[in-house]
């Protein structure tokens, strides 16, 4: 692999004419680049949700890849409470978590890797990152509401070239703009209510005139939740402000305030989630997350063959939890002793990150050919500071008042510096060629207490600075059968970095091993995707994911300390299939009527490997990687009236690396039970800028769980919604 960076000598091209409708365009033999910018309107005159990514989008090179690009405003599944399960119903493979009924936090993952917070997709907003710390402790606590979101990209594979440190792939949330806007001011609103109490309000303003264009929005929802004691709310507002200082040269600047608060309902045994799935017994749980998301961005087309991106963002993040964390089997009553109830753990992490990321896209002659160059830096600086296990009241409400101190005082950094080059080379009219390179400089450090003595000295955290440098490779190919179908492949190095959790080691009881090493594989895909005239649209891949010196937690013979240290590997390998049919194509009738079918399928085959340190695990299944997930569904329309069903089916999965499947009387470990969920939703365009939407979500009542939590926001069984409405109206003016 290390020999791929030799091949950055080979330059690359292509060339693509790119459409209104994003789903439809065309190779020749040209040697022009188009690409799609970093923000603009896509899809509008497609009634699909689901797009192939061109090539080249900004500063970025998307060929060879395995992607997808979802078009929000045509996702027809509820986006009020970002049910994910529905918006990527499309995009094989994607398994996602329901725990959330609040759509607050999203869970996802791919390819037998963990859906806890999508920490291993590197999640963006607008190209930047946005989760707690990218390096250290990669959890999405904040996503922006999809109800402001224009599309989302999902990129697999030969992504991590690009963006750092994941095996799952990136998600990137494209936020609008109002560069789609052509008046000087426009105003949309959405008001929707929905089962147990869900309101949700959003309302926006955007133009463009002269030189700027604009675009903010407030987002609020509040509701009572699907179980018992799961109430929540969810402000969040966003500006953006685009200046042209020249026809070539752009400035924006724009930030997110995000705030939300959720009641945690707690896990389940297997008992009570049999009995009845909505009852709780935990009314004092609470979680507490801010989020601020500022960035500037330039943008300068130097000449009509480079281009130029930078951007400057922070992530300020405050997450608070507070809550009676023992077992679930273990009631949270009255203590008889105080006639009060037991005091509640607080737990508090302060996040402050800070970057500069520019790209440069060139485009250039070598010889007789064409070709393409990206390249770019990135220069990062994260802390984290950390109290947790702190003594709070005995109230209900949320209070973050501590009594006394955090015995656990701990603070992380994280400081990255990398650099990518990336080509694509047009060997002929049909093949192209992506090798690349990127080079990453990591520093870790984790200092600070971890409780304290019995004579009420600190514990002080085993004092570990981690700095390492190493180089990562890839290379990709695509070939074009014919102007509308493609075979595409990759193979490209990952990382997944120590996090901050393998550096959080009490001395009394546990050590870290000094040669701990970042996990480190390979993804490997072979597809083939594209239309077929205008009746099917498809992508139909095999993936082979390596997942090397997986970090996890031993006790070495003879000792009576546990040692966290590099457990052994893991492989996923299998199927990722997508196909979308267009039962009515015709001229006369494809303005008045549409009928799609589609179909996503995906098996993942993920084992740890035979050479575990950790005996038990040896050859056994991956935990939470479903063998099967398949999603398929249907779209009607008539005129101006829409209506969709989806149909979806999820694996049974192992909770834990020990694949136990009796279930433990806390609920916290056992087999995650295959389930099966239809949702149902309707649309209707009233006078063109009215729109009214409904839908019905389990319309079966279907009891099912997708997460056994060993702690917050369980532990135990975390049950997923039951049947539920939700009907919204919207305007645009």
């Amino acid at each position: 692999m290390k020999s791929l960076g030799g091949l950055l000598i080979l330059l690359c091209c292509w060339q693509i004419s790119y459409t209104q409708d994003s789903s439809i365009y065309k190779n020749t033999v040209e040697v022009i680049v188009k690409n799609l910018p970093d923000i603009t309107i896509v899809g509008s005159n497609s009634k699909s949700d689901i797009q192939q990514m061109p090539d080249i989008v900004g500063t970025s090179i998307y060929a060879g890849k395995k992607n997808s690009l979802i078009v929000i405003g045509n996702v027809q599944g509820n986006i009020v409470n970002n049910t994910m399960r529905q918006v990527l119903a499309k995009v094989a493979g994607i398994h996602v978590w329901e725990s959330d009924a609040s759509g607050i936090q999203i869970g996802i993952a791919a390819r037998g890797l963990s859906p806890n917070r999508s920490w291993d997709f590197n999640v963006r907003q607008n190209g930047y990152d946005i989760s707690a710390d990218p390096f250290g402790y990669p959890e999405a606590y904040y996503n922006p509401q999809l109800q402001g979101v224009q599309r989302i990209e999902i990129i697999r594979g030969q992504g991590a070239l690009q963006y750092g440190p994941q095996f799952g792939g990136m998600i990137n949330y494209i936020l609008k703009n109002g560069s789609e806007i052509n008046k000087s001011i426009s105003f949309e609103t959405a008001q929707s209510i929905g089962s147990n109490g869900m309101f949700n309000t959003f309302n926006a303003i955007g133009g463009r005139k002269n030189k700027v264009h604009y675009y903010s929005f407030f987002d609020h929802r509040n509701g009572n939740g699907w179980r018992n004691n799961s109430q929540y709310f969810s402000n969040a507002g966003f500006g953006t402000i685009t200046y042209a200082i020249t026809p070539k040269l752009s400035i924006t600047a724009e930030t997110m305030l995000s705030h939300t608060r959720s009641q945690q309902a707690g896990g389940l045994t297997d008992v009570q989630f049999n009995e009845n799935p909505q009852q709780s017994s935990r009314s004092r749980n609470w979680f507490d997350i801010e989020w601020v998301t500022p960035a500037v961005i330039f943008n300068y087309t130097i000449n009509k063959n480079s281009r130029w991106n930078t951007k400057l963002f922070a992530t300020i993040g405050n997450r608070n939890s507070i809550g009676f964390m023992t077992a679930i089997n273990i009631p949270d009553s009255i203590n008889l002793s105080t006639l009060d109830y037991n005091n509640r753990t607080l737990n508090a992490d302060i996040y402050r990150n800070y970057a500069i990321e520019s790209r440069l896209l060139l485009d250039y002659s070598l010889g007789k050919k064409n070709h393409v160059l990206s390249a770019g830096i990135k220069l990062y600086t994260g802390s984290t500071h950390r109290y947790s296990n702190g003594k709070g009241t005995t109230g209900k409400l949320y209070e973050m008042t501590l009594i006394g101190k955090y015995p656990n005082d701990i603070r992380f950094t994280s400081n990255n510096a990398a650099l990518f080059i990336e080509n694509m080379y047009k060997i002929n009219k049909k093949l192209l060629l992506i090798p690349g390179i990127r080079y990453e400089w990591l520093n870790g450090k984790a200092s600070g207490q971890n409780g304290y003595n019995i004579d009420g000295s600190p514990i002080l955290l085993q004092n570990i600075t981690k700095s390492r440098d190493f180089l990562l490779s890839g290379i990709g190919a695509e070939y074009h059968c014919n102007i509308q179908t493609e075979w595409y492949a990759n193979i490209t190095q990952a990382y997944r970095p120590i996090q901050f959790a393998n550096l959080q080691a009490p001395p009394s009881t546990d050590k870290v091993d000094p040669n701990l090493k970042d996990a480190k594989g390979y993804n490997i895909d072979l597809g083939y995707r594209g239309k077929i005239k205008q009746w099917i649209k498809f992508d139909c891949s095999i993936f082979y994911l390596n997942y090397k010196n997986r970090i996890g937690t031993i006790i070495p013979a003879g000792e009576s300390y546990r040692l966290i240290t590099n457990v052994g590997n893991s492989s996923s390998k299998g199927v990722e299939a997508f196909i979308e049919v267009n039962a009515i194509n015709t001229t006369k009738n494809r303005k008045k009527i549409d009928l799609r079918v589609f179909s996503s399928y995906s098996y993942t085959n993920a084992k740890y490997s035979n050479n575990h340190k950790d005996a038990s695990t040896k050859g056994k299944w991956v935990e939470n990687a479903p063998l099967h997930i398949l999603r398929a569904g249907w779209h009607t329309s008539y005129q101006s009236f829409l209506f969709t069903t989806q149909w979806s089916y999820v694996d049974k999965t192992f909770s834990d690396a020990n694949n136990t499947r009796t279930p433990t009387p806390n609920g916290q470990t056992g087999l995650i039970p295959a389930y099966t969920i239809i949702d149902c939703s309707a649309q209707i365009n009233c006078f063109k800028f009215i729109t009214l939407k409904t839908g019905l979500n389990n319309v079966f009542n279907t009891p099912y769980f997708t997460r056994r939590a060993g702690g917050y926001p369980g532990p135990g069984v975390l049950p997923g919604d039951g049947r539920n409405y939700f009907v919204t109206l919207s305007a645009l003016f």
